[in-house]
């Protein structure tokens, strides 16, 4: 079930519902695609099971939990390393699973390797982030910050 064209309509309208509303019950859901329950447990289960849901989770606004400051970063990382030394991406990669202001990081094609998305207090601790973590990594060669201004669409829900 890899691949989008195994998803039937029914099982696109589920994950639309669900991804609005993961906690809707089975008979809600299957009220609103015409299936039992059980119909729905079943499907649900077999996407759970092919990886098409990962996982369920619950989302936080930052500044709900006093996180009221998010940047996007991006990263260029040195090119080369000494022979001893792992590779500098994956010396990165492994750094930054371990950063909890870090909450995304992709590798990017174009002039910069990676766009961190960063959520922190405020600005003094975006710059303790910054100099005490980020610019003291190893493979960090420069770094790029913009700052969110306003949210203008904020969705976790794909285009099903």
């Amino acid at each position: 079930m890899a691949a989008a064209e195994t998803l039937d309509k029914l099982d696109k309208a589920i994950l639309r519902l669900l991804q609005a509303d993961g906690r809707q019950t089975y008979d809600v859901i299957g009220g609103q695609v015409g299936l039992s329950a059980s119909a729905v447990l079943r499907r649900v289960k077999r996407l759970e099971d092919a990886g098409v849901i990962a996982r369920y989770v619950a989302l936080v606004p930052p500044e709900s939990v006093g996180l009221g400051l998010t940047a996007y970063l991006n990263v260029r990382l040195e090119k080369h390393s000494e022979t001893h030394k792992r590779n500098p991406m994956d010396l990165f990669r492994g750094a930054v699973q371990t950063w909890p202001e870090v909450v995304e990081c992709v590798a990017l094609t174009g002039d910069m390797d990676y766009l961190l998305r960063v959520v922190v207090t405020d600005m003094a601790h975006y710059s303790r982030f910054m100099m005490e973590t980020l610019l003291r990594h190893p493979s960090v060669q420069d770094c790029k910050t913009s700052f969110v201004l306003d949210r203008v669409k904020a969705t976790t829900a794909l285009p099903l």
